[in-house]
């Protein structure tokens, strides 16, 4: 793979913008390349003089080597690079070009004043971000510390926290490294056990976080004081567990940080070896060695700070969360990246086979028997059809996730990190393609089964049993989405059912990404709820054993009809109140009023599906294209971020991760057309000798169809937000607080 692929794939995908710009200096590159080129004499005096040199080459006449001996390092000769101070601390490289009034050195100066940009930008940001990483590790070393003095309040309770505790509170922001003795109950200096020295530099001399002899008071997040003087509170071994839980992630996050900004500093310094050994050649000079030795000299080449980061948290991890086991706290810290199995290749392409073979089976069964053409058509359509379909909408919300997996993956949008998967658990594309066609294959299979016997004059005496095929179905379903086991991706399963009762309980929960997101997948899901709402009432109520659908003269189930059509709409406008509440942020109660506004349409749309009559349709109508227009506005303009009057790119935003701009303009197309499918289930277009059933459910499948397109320009808007503020890492709350005494004091 070439240096310039590789370091655009090796980049962390929200600070692509921080990264020197390698393809722009290749860029300059060629154009000294093309000029250099047209200075040349032609073909044959080129190759004559080629001769003429190797000639002389040959027979010992080429003196280069020793005159440029004599002569001193011609390196010397080419650039000259000078450092500036800004703001006392910044450092800024200046190149001058020293031939830059040879014939084409204009070029040549472009290409060092590009250079030095991308050095001072990266050395800044490199700078910035490990400034950050100390002041967290200061902080680091003082919740270490209070998790120590939680420790020995819990372990022994009789401890007098007055004298020793204080001074370990100023200890740990002192210049001394704490160590606990297991086997005595006072705290000093120099003992065995614990070595907290993430605050500490090497040299023994403290870092700016941890100057204090301030006696800092901790409290934990419900209030409780660890080793306070103003309160005597009790704590049991549960408060510690989720502790030191909250603190192993924390320790997990900033480790990966600054695992990154090492890869970041490397791929970098990379960078610039390359494209100054592409100037050497390309020029024909000898300037890499004399800019390299400024680049090593620079913040970004010398400054080690990261790495001696990186030592104390894994000494530090797996003294205090591993039991001093090195394996096991490393696999912590470096969780394996998941790998692409060939299993999952072969059984992905089998399964997939497999479902396209049952639905051409299924279709020619249905063609060979003219079922369609029978009177219990009607009745098989109304009554069985409803079981089926939840899987065909199930499935096609995964296949079309599997899509956008993969579209992510190439458009490299960082969606584990959005989403805030567990580093190594999240699925690829491969293995969401894989569990939608074994699905398919379930569904599909049964349901063939469930019409060969339907259909067979032996099997007529079975009936009832006959009909429990898609219950059965369900049910093995159920078992496998809520197995406890470690089988087919539990992790990835457990973060769907949290999720998923997240949502069901909104407001109660803070709202976070995932939790909004799912929330507007089911509410292109619907029709799948209200599947289920039918195999209660079918299975529940004894409709199957009559081979009968009633279920709509029932009252109860016409009030959950329009309960369930609403919940999904209902769990989003609690969402955006809670956030309103939360944040502050007016636009999100603009979208809860888009919400409550789309209620009302679903409202209306389904008494007028029950009822009929004029005057529910034009209500119907005109409630939906009140609320069609509010929804496809927002999609447009606030979730895809497009529009923009004042972007570069017309009509759109100055930043894209699709090149081909017509993609943008053929979705927002695409998606006001998807959007206003439902005229179908007020208006009734006909489709000639479609079942009303299967309408119904073309459109249902054109609506996840248009969720999936929106899922990918949804996220990539996220993305590209993360990107423009540099957003790398999920913040994970800390388990104490701090505040000095002295100021409080002085209040």
């Amino acid at each position: 793979m070439k240096f310039g692929k590789g370091f655009k794939k090796h980049m962390v995908p929200e600070w692509t913008d921080a990264y020197m710009d390698y393809n722009g200096l290749k860029r300059l590159l060629q154009d000294i390349r093309q000029f250099k080129q047209s200075m040349q004499p032609p073909t044959p005096i080129r190759a004559s003089q080629h001769r003429l040199a190797m000639h002389r080459a040959f027979s010992g006449l080429n003196l280069q080597a020793s005159n440029l001996q004599n002569q001193g390092d011609i390196e010397d000769q080419v650039i000259a690079v000078n450092t500036t101070q800004r703001d006392g601390s910044r450092k800024l490289y200046k190149t001058k070009f020293l031939m830059q009034y040879e014939e084409g050195g204009e070029k040549e100066v472009t290409f060092f004043n590009k250079l030095d940009d991308e050095l001072n930008k990266v050395s800044t940001f490199y700078k910035n971000k490990v400034e950050e990483a100390l002041n967290e590790a200061a902080t680091l070393n003082k919740q270490m510390g209070a998790l120590i003095a939680l420790r020995i309040k819990v372990e022994k309770p009789d401890f007098d926290d007055s004298s020793s505790l204080k001074r370990l509170s100023m200890d740990i922001d002192g210049t001394v490294p704490i160590r606990i003795s297991s086997s005595s109950t006072d705290i000093t200096p120099g003992t065995e056990h614990v070595d907290l020295t993430l605050g500490v530099n090497k040299d023994g001399s403290c870092q700016d976080a941890c100057t204090a002899p301030d006696v800092i008071t901790v409290i934990t997040t419900d209030s409780s004081s660890v080793c306070g003087e103003e309160r005597d509170l009790s704590f049991n071994k549960e408060e510690i567990r989720k502790v030191e839980e909250r603190l192993k992630l924390v320790f997990i996050e900033f480790y990966r940080k600054l695992h990154l900004l090492k890869h970041y500093s490397f791929m970098n310094l990379s960078a610039f070896s390359k494209i100054m050994k592409k100037y050497d050649k390309i020029s024909s000079r000898s300037a890499s060695r004399s800019y390299m030795t400024i680049v090593d000299k620079s913040y970004l080449g010398s400054s080690d700070e990261v790495t001696g980061l990186l030592e104390r948290v894994e000494a530090t991890f797996i003294e205090h969360f591993s039991n001093s086991n090195r394996r096991e706290g490393m696999k912590s810290l470096r969780p394996k990246l998941r790998r692409e199995k060939h299993c999952i290749t072969f059984f992905s392409g089998f399964f997939s086979g497999c479902s396209i073979a049952l639905l051409v089976a299924v279709v020619l069964l249905m063609v060979s028997r003219k079922l369609m053409d029978k009177e219990e058509a009607t009745s098989y359509m109304e009554n069985i059809f409803p079981l089926y379909s939840l899987y065909v909408y199930i499935a096609l919300h995964m296949l079309l996730y599997a899509l956008n997996i993969y579209f992510w993956r190439r458009y490299r949008i960082n969606y584990p990190f959005i989403f805030g998967f567990k580093q190594g658990t999240e699925l690829g594309s491969q293995e969401v393609f894989l569990l939608s066609n074994g699905l398919a294959v379930l569904a599909l299979s049964t349901f063939l089964a469930h019409l060969h016997l339907k259909m067979d004059l032996r099997t007529r005496d079975y009936g009832t049993y006959t009909e429990l095929i898609p219950l059965v179905l369900l049910t093995v379903v159920l078992v496998i989405t809520f197995c406890p086991f470690n089988i087919l991706y539990r992790s990835s399963r457990l973060f769907l059912i949290h999720h998923l009762f997240r949502c069901v309980c909104a407001p109660l929960y803070k709202v976070t990404l995932p939790d909004f997101f799912l929330a507007d997948q089911l509410s292109s899901q619907i029709p799948a709820i209200r599947s289920f709402e039918f195999y209660i009432c079918y299975y529940g109520l004894g409709e199957f054993s009559q081979r009968r659908n009633k279920c709509h003269s029932h009252d109860v189930y016409n009030v959950f009809y329009f309960i369930v059509a609403v919940i999904p709409y209902w769990i989003r406008f609690l969402q955006c109140l809670r956030r309103l509440f939360e944040e502050k942020d007016v636009s999100h109660g603009y979208n809860s009023l888009r919400y409550l506004m789309t209620i009302v349409a679903v409202v209306i749309r389904s008494t007028f599906e029950l009822r009929k009559g004029t005057s529910w349709m034009v209500l119907a109508v005109v409630s939906s294209v009140v609320a069609t227009a509010m929804n496809t506005y927002w999609d447009i303009i606030i979730d895809w971020g497009l529009l923009q009057r004042q972007s570069r790119n017309f009509c759109l935003r100055d930043k894209l991760s699709v090149s081909h701009k017509s993609v943008y303009f053929a979705a927002m197309v695409l998606d006001i057309l998807l959007r206003f499918a439902w005229l179908q289930s007020v208006l009734y277009f006909n489709f000639g000798s479609l079942h009303g059933k299967t309408v119904s459910s073309i459109i249902s499948c054109l609506e996840i169809l248009r969720r999936g397109m929106w899922n990918f320009f949804r996220l990539e808007n996220e993305h590209l937000n993360n990107v423009g503020r540099y957003r790398a890492f999920k913040s994970v709350p800390l388990p104490f607080n701090y505040y000095d005494a002295d100021i409080d004091k002085d209040d």
